[in-house]
């Protein structure tokens, strides 16, 4: 519904990003307090447009408050890496920062980007500048816009590959927030006027108010479906023919979000709409950007992602207001098939004969500990490296363009760290992934990056004993509903419900092509696996030859098909009108 239909009053984060002066509130001067090392709560707004989030640790709340101390606030800070692309020098700043303030860890996101956490309000600035100057930034990595640009990892089609990660790096510059707030603020930059004052910056795109909420785009080149891209708000999808880039499918209208108990609100897959050209792509983007500007809620949050402007509206509605403001029409979308949504790991050879490694990294996260030094061995590789980094959507790495001459020198120092036996690792598990979830995330109603090693240690068990562990499961947690790990489309999906309590949801495409179903509603870890023991079994006698997990669970009847994210939270045999 439009905000000059809707009469009612708008959110407060709206006031906020109105009054801010084009995103500098008073986040200058909370920087400069030291009582606390909180900031303002309309600054922590904020602040999530220039890529940072505060937190506390929530391990040891309730110890402090008993101490009649403040929370241990920090700060996440996320490094935008358009195309998930990172040069070696880009990996060896970030390893170096995770030492000095983010407490020897990195974490690579679902998104492809880096993640610090821990990170004091002291060392918030010089962390940034250290993150821009190795050629990264972090202004709009989290907040209402566009947020960093997603692309297929896979460098082995190099050519196609170079021009598809070309084409996704340039809509990441062309929706990059105009303001000079980000470097006023953290750089210090030129100061515009007094932050008292209404400065002369302007938002072309975005305007004073922004998007309603916060926008995402990725670029995949089929058959693989490695960034799930009917996730999200605006997908490419390439098209090749004779072995050149010709343009992309366009998609629009996914998204993940849903809130416990909130009937309105659900995950959506994207559509696809019509076929553009390679130079016409940062032009779509501007449009259906500007038209969630115009059009999406700005009352209710919970309703404010893109996927429901489209949904209330329609998909003709919103094709016919994108013609009308591209002043042109999409052509016919072209024929693609995706055939699955994971990494390939192990080694790969390049057109141009470099060679590429995928590394399992469990849940994203990158740090030492007693016999397994993973962040040392990564920095090791760095360290030689001439090539690049490549961050998957699954929060794996790929080290691409290795060298013949490197690769022995490389592959010595994986081997020697134990990274290859990462890739060893259970069809299960390396099809797996999971949200920070606690101790830092506000959200978290549940763990997640930490509970999920322990209950696949528990679920291959009962994989082994019915011997289908050659059968790939994607599988994902969340610690909360708000989908970061995509748990909707996920074959096997468990998403927070309580400390020690989950939603599970079946049915997802093992190629990401549908949303899953909620089999059962909060339970605990002995209640997941006596129901997988069923399964299982069930899957092991039954199942046709190749079929997979997702569409056998559906087959069977354990849960139905879905054919609107509406009907993802409802369980099978109730009310789905």
């Amino acid at each position: 519904m439009s905000n000059k239909q809707n009469k009612a009053p708008l959110e407060a984060v709206e006031h906020i990003k109105t009054d801010s002066n084009y995103l500098r509130g008073t986040i200058a001067e909370g920087l400069k307090n030291a009582v606390t090392g909180a900031l303002q709560d309309s600054d922590t707004q904020l602040t999530k447009f220039h890529g940072i989030y505060q937190q506390d640790d929530r391990d040891i709340r309730v110890e402090r408050r008993r101490q009649k101390l403040e929370p241990l606030y920090s700060f996440m800070i996320r490094a935008r890496v358009p195309a998930g692309i990172s040069t070696p020098q880009q990996w060896l700043a970030m390893d170096d920062l995770a030492e000095r303030y983010g407490g020897g860890s990195i974490r690579l996101t679902t998104r492809q980007a880096f993640q610090l956490h821990g990170i004091l309000k002291r060392n918030l600035k010089t962390t940034i500048a250290g993150i821009n100057q190795s050629l990264l930034d972090t202004i709009a990595a989290c907040g209402d816009v566009n947020r960093n640009v997603m692309c297929t990892p896979n460098p082995e089609n190099s050519s196609i590959h170079a021009a598809v990660a070309k084409a996704a790096a340039s809509v990441s510059a062309h929706l990059t927030p105009a303001t000079t707030a980000y470097h006023e603020i953290w750089l210090e930059g030129e100061k515009v006027v007094d932050t008292q004052k209404q400065s002369s910056d302007h938002e072309p795109i975005y305007g004073k108010t922004y998007l309603p909420r916060k926008f995402k785009t990725v670029f995949a080149i089929p058959p693989h479906n490695d960034v799930d891209i009917y996730a999200h708000d605006l997908g490419y999808i390439a098209i090749v023919e004779d072995g050149q880039l010709i343009g992309f499918n366009i998609t629009v209208g996914g998204g993940m979000g849903a809130t416990h108990g909130d009937s309105a609100t659900f995950p959506l897959l994207a559509q696809v709409i019509g076929f553009c050209g390679v130079e016409q792509v940062c032009e779509v983007a501007e449009a259906v950007v500007t038209i969630q500007r115009d059009f999406g809620e700005r009352t209710n949050r919970k309703h404010a992602r893109f996927k429901y402007t489209i949904d209330d509206r329609g998909i003709d509605w919103f094709k016919q207001e994108l013609n009308q403001r591209l002043g042109w029409d999409l052509e016919l979308e072209k024929s693609f098939e995706f055939t699955s949504t994971g990494d390939r790991y192990g080694w790969s050879e390049n057109d141009d004969g470099s060679f590429n490694v995928t590394v399992f990294i469990e849940n994203g996260r990158i740090k030492d500990q007693p016999g397994f030094m993973l962040r040392t061995a990564l920095r090791k590789v760095a360290e030689i490296h001439t090539g690049d980094f490549r961050l998957t959507a699954n929060q794996n790495v790929i080290v691409s363009g290795i060298s013949p001459q490197q690769k022995s020198r490389i592959e010595k120092i994986l081997d020697e760290y134990g990274l290859f036996d990462q890739n060893k690792r259970s069809l299960l598990r390396i099809n797996s992934m999971a949200c920070v979830a606690f101790p830092t995330c506000t959200l978290a109603m549940a763990e997640a990056e930490r509970y999920l090693p322990s209950l696949l240690d528990k679920i291959e068990v009962l994989q082994h004993h019915y011997q289908i562990s050659d059968r790939a499961i994607v599988t994902r947690m969340t610690g909360c509903p708000n989908g970061c790990a995509r748990p909707y489309m996920a074959e096997l999906g468990f998403v927070g419900k309580g400390p020690g309590k989950y939603n599970m949801y079946l049915g997802g495409d093992f190629s990401g092509k549908r949303l899953n179903k909620m089999y059962r509603e909060n339970i605990d870890e002995a209640t997941i696996l006596q129901e997988l023991d069923v399964i299982f079994s069930d899957y092991a006698q039954h199942a046709d030859e190749q079929e997979q997990f997702g569409s056998f669970v559906i087959r069977a009847g354990y849960v139905q098909a879905v054919t609107h994210g509406s009907q993802v939270h409802l369980m099978t045999g109730e009310n789905h009108a």
